[in-house]
């Protein structure tokens, strides 16, 4: 009818306003990954050089977030997001087997979601550093969750007699250390090893802090104690 004005359905070419916002966040995010994790890097990456990656306007870029520190902050919680979800179902399909295979399903799960591109690595253990306390806070937060992750596994694997019984707290906080140091020096070059070299070292030395005294693993006995 002539003169009749329609209701505006917040719909464009079929598409609603969420769902095109949605999608602007995720090229936005997957020009961080891109841009952050490996070259230039986080720190000499402008809000119109990702706006230029990611095909939009600076103007889409402020709709979604106020800085370039959250389109780092959202890319670190991803990164960790899929490597906690990863070693959590590894842990449940390697439910079954004995604490050797279990520990290396699940932090092989774990290494296999960080490290699958090498741009992860670099958002979750080198570009996050030192950026500011409030990532700070998110970096040392995100990073005692993981421990506490290591801790109550051990911890559980103690009560069934598989484990060494004692307090699992500063070791677990010491690995997650390790991991941290030798994944972000092994990124930055530091370390002339394979990253499967990286990762079964690291294995081992997980093993070695959970397996009681002299009990052998397939690197070797263990000496812990």
């Amino acid at each position: 009818m002539a003169g009749k004005v329609r209701r505006p359905t917040g719909r464009y070419a079929g598409r609603s306003t969420q769902d095109r916002r949605a999608e602007r966040r995720q090229r936005l995010l997957d020009a961080g990954m891109r841009l952050f994790g490996d070259s230039p890097g986080y720190r000499a990456t402008s809000v119109a050089a990702l706006c230029a990656d990611a095909g939009l306007s600076t103007r889409q870029f402020y709709e979604e977030f106020r800085s370039l520190e959250e389109v780092l902050a959202a890319l670190h919680l991803l990164v960790n997001d899929w490597a906690e979800q990863a070693a959590a179902e590894a842990l449940a399909e390697a439910s079954g087997l004995g604490l050797e295979e279990r520990v290396a399903a699940a932090f092989r799960a774990y290494a296999s979601a960080v490290t699958s591109e090498p741009r992860r690595i670099r958002i979750a253990f080198v570009e996050i550093v030192g950026v500011s306390p409030q990532l700070e806070h998110q970096r040392l937060s995100r990073r005692s969750r993981w421990v506490e992750f290591i801790r109550a596994e051990a911890e559980a694997a103690a009560e069934r007699g598989e484990a060494a019984p004692r307090d699992y707290r500063l070791s677990s906080t010491a690995f997650i250390g390790a991991v941290n140091g030798l994944l972000h020096d092994w990124s930055a070059g530091w370390v002339d090893a394979t990253l499967d070299e990286v990762v079964d070292e690291l294995v081992l030395i997980l093993l070695a802090m959970l397996l009681p005294p002299g009990r052998q693993t397939a690197g070797g006995p263990v000496t812990n104690g």
